[in-house]
C-alpha cells in the first residue's frame, strides 16, 4: 500500500527533528538598533505597525513559554510537502485536514509560522503553525476547515511529490482548549505496517490571526507501536494566551 510512504517519511522527519539541540529554531530577531538613527522618526502608530509575518514572530510560543520543552524550527528535508500546491487529494473537500497535518497554511493567509515543540524525544512532537489573513479570511477558513471535518469521516488519501498519504478516519473531538473567537479539534488514524497510530489536530482561530496544532508520535510510528499522540494542554494554552 503507498500509505506506508507518508507514514515513513514522516518518522524520518521527527528523528531528524529529535537531534536538534534546544537553541535550533528558539531565535529572535533584533530591531533595526542604531540603523534607525539615521532615518525620520517615525510616528507612534508607524512604530507600532508590524508586517503579517513580524507580527507571528511576536506571537509564537517560545521555550520560556512552556516549561521543559523546546521550541524549534521545522526540518523541510523529510516534509510530506511544502505548499499546497503540491498537494493533491481525492476528495477536494478534505484538502484543509491534509494541509493542516502536514504543517501547511490553510487558505489564503498574508504569512505563516510553524515551530515544532518537544521535551523527551521518545514521546510525540507537537507542530504549531499560525497564520494572519485578511480581514474576514481567518473565518472563512475555518469554516472550510469544519466542513472538512464533517465530511471526511470515511477517511481520505492525499499525494505530494510521489507520496501517499492515505487516512482511514476523521472524528470530531472537543477541543483540549477552548479560546480565540472559535476553536475546532479532530483526531484521524492511519494504519502504518498493520499497526493503528492516532493523530490530533485543534485549530483556534482569534480574530485574524489562526492557531493549528498537530500531534504525531514518530518514534512509535519508526518502531511499529501503537500509538495515541495526545496534544499537550500546556502548549496548546500557552499558544493560545499569546493570541489574546
Amino acid at each position: 500500500m503507498k500509505r506506508a510512504a507518508s507514514a515513513v517519511l514522516t518518522s524520518l522527519s521527527l528523528l531528524s527533528l529529535a537531534t536538534l539541540t534546544a537553541c535550533g529554531g528558539d531565535s529572535d530577531s533584533g530591531t533595526n538598533g542604531d540603523a534607525a538613527a539615521d532615518k525620520p522618526k517615525a510616528t507612534a502608530s508607524e512604530e507600532k505597525q508590524a508586517t503579517p509575518a513580524e507580527q507571528l514572530k511576536q506571537l509564537m510560543v517560545t521555550k520560556a513559554d512552556v516549561s521543559g520543552k523546546n521550541v524549534n524550527e521545522t526540518d523541510s528535508e523529510f516534509a510530506f510537502a511544502t505548499s499546497q500546491e503540491e498537494v493533491t487529494v481525492e476528495k477536494p473537500v478534505c484538502a484543509p485536514l491534509a494541509y493542516a497535518m502536514n504543517q501547511l497554511p490553510l487558505g489564503e493567509p498574508q504569512a505563516d509560522l510553524t515551530r515544532v515543540v518537544n521535551g523527551d524525544p521518545n514521546q510525540a512532537f507537537t507542530y504549531v503553525t499560525l497564520t494572519t489573513y485578511e480581514s474576514g479570511r481567518a473565518e472563512s477558513t475555518m469554516a472550510g476547515l469544519s466542513k472538512a471535518v464533517d465530511a471526511c469521516g470515511g477517511g481520505f488519501t492525499a499525494e505530494a511529490n510521489g507520496n501517499t498519504s492515505a487516512y482511514d478516519s476523521v472524528t470530531a473531538e472537543k477541543p483540549v482548549a477552548e479560546a480565540g473567537d472559535e476553536s475546532l479539534a479532530f483526531g484521524s488514524t492511519l494504519t502504518f505496517r498493520g499497526i493503528s497510530h492516532t493523530v490530533h489536530t485543534q485549530a483556534v482561530r482569534s480574530g485574524d490571526v489562526l492557531a493549528v496544532y498537530f500531534s504525531v508520535d514518530g518514534m512509535a510510528l519508526a518502531n511499529s507501536r501503537p500509538s495515541d499522540a495526545k496534544l499537550p494542554a500546556a502548549v496548546v494554552k500557552a499558544q493560545n494566551a499569546k493570541l489574546g
